[in-house]
Parts: C-alpha cells; structure tokens; sequence
C-alpha cells in the first residue's frame, strides 16, 4: 500500500474537530493544502481567501469541507465559505489578486475507493464513529499514500469571479422581536425596520 507522507496528513486535532475519523475530511485537509500552494498563500487568518464548495446535502462525502476550512482558515463562520449544493466533489478557491483554482475529486480514483469496506458498513446506515478503526484506517491511509495527480483534477478559472460583501457594524432593533439584526437583514415595514422572520418577507 502506498505511504502518507507527513505533510498531507491532518493532525489529530483535525479528526477531533470534524467529530469522527472518515476518508474524506482528509482528502478535504489535502485539497485545501494542495490549493494554499497553487495560489501561494499562507493559511488565511483573516477574510481575504474564499472557498466555493460545490457540494450538496445527503451524500457523506461532504465531510472533506470540514478538511478544507481546517487546512486554509477559509471557515464558515468567518464567512469564507459557501456551499453551490450542485452535489459534486470539486471547490474553487478564490483570492484577491490571485487567478482563482479548482479542486476535484476524479471518478476513477472515488470508484477505486469505493471498493473499500467502509463503503459496505456506510451504506448500510451505519456512521463512521461505529466502523471498526481498521477498517476506516485502511482506507485513509490508502488515500492518504496516492500522489496528487491521482486523486485531484485541477483547473485554473480566470473566468471565474467574485465580489465579496462589504462588511458592516451597523445594526439595528428589530422592531418585532426587539433583538438586534445586522444592516444588510433589515426588512422595512411599515418605515420600522424588522427581521426577516418578523417582516414576513422571505429574503
């Protein structure tokens, strides 16, 4: 089988985080290494790198966005990463100044995994964290021994483009529920400025 090799191999804080040990947030903590390198980046500490998974819900493979916000700093709390729910296993990262890159998982390389046995205990409902540690080890380090260019198509997207919000400290009242909400979510109604949940209004 093939070697990991130490610098694609998420610490044990990483599997801590995520929750569970699986192959796929590794394979995310690996991608967002391989794009920080491509764009020449450090780890973002701050707002300046977006991700763009285009991952959707319902399918496991989702946990490699959990390896991508660990390895880049480009979390969702802080606003730099947004799902396109279009269900494929690819993200573009996006930098200022930088051509934007991206990332996906090839076909023969996830049918070649999918042979594994963890596959057999997923689809039979059950989660990771009730696998045999075995089990899921072998597949991880199976992953984790393949070159890049095994596992990972990757493209430049000049074309690709993106503005990011302007932040804001301004608030204000909701006059409903009288909690507060930030500037760009006040609903007017009434000339009084409510929530999105008060207003009534969808968006």
């Amino acid at each position: 089988m093939p070697q990991a090799t130490k610098n694609n191999v998420p610490p044990e804080w990483a599997f801590a985080f995520h929750g569970h040990k699986c192959p796929f947030m590794p394979l995310g903590y690996r991608m967002g290494l391989l794009a920080l390198d491509k764009l020449g980046i450090p780890r973002e500490k701050d707002h300046g790198l977006h991700v763009f998974m285009e991952i959707g819900e319902g399918h496991p493979q989702t946990c490699m966005g959990d390896g991508i916000q660990i390895a880049t700093g480009a979390t969702f709390a802080k606003g730099l990463m947004e799902k396109t729910y279009w269900g494929k296993l690819a993200a573009t990262f996006w930098y200022p100044g930088k051509t934007p890159v991206r990332y996906n998982l090839k076909p023969a390389f996830l049918k070649e995994m999918g042979q594994f046995e963890f596959f057999s205990y997923r689809k039979k409902g059950i989660e990771p964290s009730g696998i045999p540690e075995a089990v899921t080890q072998q597949v991880i380090d199976w992953g984790l021994g393949l070159p890049d260019e095994a596992i990972y198509t990757v493209a430049e997207r000049p074309d690709f483009h993106y503005q990011p919000p302007k932040g804001s400290f301004a608030s204000a009242i909701c006059t409903g529920c009288g909690e507060t909400v930030f500037e760009r979510y006040v609903r007017m109604k009434d000339g009084q400025p409510y929530c999105i949940p008060c207003s009534g209004y969808k968006g």
